[in-house]
């Protein structure tokens, strides 16, 4: 799944993403981390991967969204 990053803290390694709905969702620094990235600026495109649904649904894997 695409999403846009929305919040980022380099020292929590956490932050949050909109998906396309304009839905945010927040990710943990364990997403983060399984992603690979060293760095996330807000505005940049993301793929996601997710478990769960609506209230429930969590971040496992964040990562840049290449073409």
């Amino acid at each position: 799944m695409q999403a846009t990053s929305y919040t980022y803290d380099p020292e929590t390694r956490s932050g949050s993403v909109l998906l396309d709905d304009g839905t945010p969702v927040e990710f943990d620094a364990a997403a983060f981390d399984a992603g690979g990235l060293r760095l996330l600026r807000p505005g940049q495109r993301v793929r996601i991967e997710t478990e769960g649904e609506a209230e429930g649904r969590r971040i496992t894997l964040v990562t840049l969204y290449t073409f």
